[in-house]
């Protein structure tokens, strides 16, 4: 039995994904970095980045429908339930915008913190692994981007064979 339905992102998702987003970018700044990153974070949420980025997601997935996928929670005997509730996701670029990496890129994955250390998060790694190999890339390599005080984040990828492929900077506009 599998603890979740690892499924292509459907458009009546959109409030599931919406919820699961905000925690992804809630413990983004709650759990690293430096002072005034969790305040950042949540000030961005508001309801024009949420249909801004929702809009994104549908034209990310009318390129290809496979790029973004949940995690949807499974009844007792392993099946999608209607009205089930959404407990991960993962959210691969398409081809298109490949070339920001040269690579394919792994945007944002991120499970339900009640969800964790189950099985959900491989199944939405390997359908991100899965779209990217579909993928016709300039490099066969898949990146994505850790926050390196998210220790948990970092031994998840490197079972998966990431390894350390330079440093992401930042600074403020």
């Amino acid at each position: 039995m599998t603890d979740a339905t690892i499924r292509p992102y459907e458009g009546g998702d959109a409030e599931g994904l919406w919820r699961l987003k905000r925690g992804f970018e809630l413990g983004i700044g709650a759990e690293t970095g430096p002072d005034g990153k969790a305040a950042a974070y949540e000030a961005k949420l508001t309801d024009d980045y949420r249909k801004r980025w929702l809009d994104w997601v549908d034209r990310c997935v009318d390129e290809d429908g496979a790029c973004v996928n949940v995690a949807v929670a499974a009844d007792g005997g392993g099946e999608e339930s209607a009205g089930a509730e959404l407990v991960g996701y993962s959210f691969l670029l398409p081809e298109s915008l490949s070339f920001v990496w040269d690579a394919a890129v792994l945007n944002e994955i991120f499970v339900a913190p009640e969800r964790r250390g189950s099985s959900v998060a491989d199944g939405l790694m390997d359908a991100a692994v899965d779209c990217a190999r579909a993928q016709d890339l300039p490099l066969e390599r898949m990146v994505l981007d850790v926050d390196r005080e998210n220790d948990r984040a970092k031994a998840f990828y490197e079972r998966y064979g990431f390894s350390h492929w330079g440093e992401m900077v930042a600074r403020d506009l």
